[in-house]
This record gives C-alpha cells, sequence and structure tokens, in this order.
C-alpha cells in the first residue's frame, strides 16, 4: 500500500510539473508572439517614419530651407535698397535743401545772381521760417521778392529760378505795369526749404 502511495504521488508530481512546464512555455509563447507582433510593427511602421515619409521631410526641409535662403537674399537686397535711399536722400537735402548757418547769404547771392543774369533789377525781399509738421530738422523758407524790369526780363528771371541749383518754388507771382515806362513792378513769393545743419 505504501508503494502505491509513493507511486502516484510521483505520478501527481510529475503531472504538476508538466502541467506548469506547459503554462511556462504558453507564457514564453505568448511573449515571443507579442514581441514579434512589435518587430513587425517596427519593421512596418519605424519610429521616425517610414522610408517614403523620410524622404517627404527630407524634401519638405529641403524647400523650407531654400525659401529661408531665398527671403534672407530678399531682406539683403531690401536692406541695401534702404541704404541706398538713405544716401541718396541725405545727397538730395545737401545739394538742394538750404543749411540754416548760410540761409540769408545763399538766399541772397541765389536771388541777386538770379536777377543780374536776367537783367531785372532786385528791390527789398523778406523771409519767414515756419517748421514743417513731423520734421526736428527741416523747415520751410517764405520769401518774398521785388523786382523792376521788363516783360523778357521777368521771364528770364522766372526759367533761371526755375533751373537754380536750389529747391525753389514760385508760389505766386504779380506783375503790375508802371505807367509810361514800359516796364514792370513785380512781387514774388518764392518758397524754399532749409535744413537744420548743426546750428
Amino acid at each position: 500500500m505504501g508503494g502505491w502511495f509513493s507511486g502516484a504521488a510521483a505520478s501527481a508530481s510529475k503531472a504538476g510539473v508538466a502541467k506548469d512546464a506547459k503554462g511556462a512555455l504558453r507564457i514564453a509563447l505568448a511573449i515571443l508572439l507579442v514581441a514579434n507582433v512589435a518587430a513587425a510593427w517596427m519593421y512596418l511602421r519605424p519610429v521616425g517614419g517610414g522610408p517614403e515619409e523620410l524622404r517627404r521631410q527630407v524634401a519638405s526641409l529641403r524647400r523650407q530651407v531654400a525659401e529661408r535662403r531665398l527671403a534672407l537674399a530678399q531682406m539683403r537686397q531690401l536692406a541695401s535698397k534702404v541704404k541706398l535711399a538713405k544716401t541718396e536722400g541725405d545727397q538730395f537735402l545737401t545739394n538742394y535743401f538750404i543749411g540754416r548757418r548760410a540761409l540769408s547769404s545763399t538766399i541772397d547771392a541765389e536771388l541777386i545772381n538770379a536777377a543780374e543774369s536776367a537783367g531785372i533789377t532786385p528791390r527789398d525781399q523778406a523771409y519767414s521760417i515756419e517748421p514743417i509738421e513731423g520734421s526736428d530738422d527741416l523747415s520751410m523758407l517764405n520769401v518774398t521778392a521785388n523786382f523792376e524790369g521788363t516783360y523778357d526780363q521777368l521771364i528770364h528771371l522766372v526759367n533761371r529760378l526755375d533751373r537754380s541749383k536750389l529747391l525753389l518754388i514760385i508760389d505766386s507771382l504779380q506783375a503790375t505795369p508802371q505807367q509810361g515806362s514800359g516796364k514792370l513792378s513785380v512781387g514774388m513769393k518764392l518758397d524754399a526749404f532749409v535744413r537744420d545743419d548743426g546750428q
């Protein structure tokens, strides 16, 4: 009887071990199956994307780099144009606007030279300066100048002032004939621009 129990216990022990081995084998097979599915997923859908997706990303990045280079070139070209415009603007102000320090001598000389060139006689002159709204260093010079001469001399004077190196604008002109002399009394209003040159 004791042999039978020991045999039954041994076979039950073998059956338990076999059952444990089958369970362990099933667990191992399940782990292998999950690992294979994960490996297949990683192969078909890599973390960074598939080869075609990576090619699309590279092409997109290359397009972005090209667009940024083009934008940078355009910005450099714009900066160059702004610099040129500033230089030309400063040169225009220097050439055509009267410096405040030499204002009276410059405008007097210009009007006298124009009158002499036209053969017309200069009379009295008056000046007034008004600030230009929105500018700290530019002003408007209002000139009232009177002359006496013939109609032809007046035409020459207007032509000479129109060709002046300064930016002179004839705002108004009145010519009144003098009795019996064939001459005109001319009243002219001119506008010019004054730049602050550090006074």
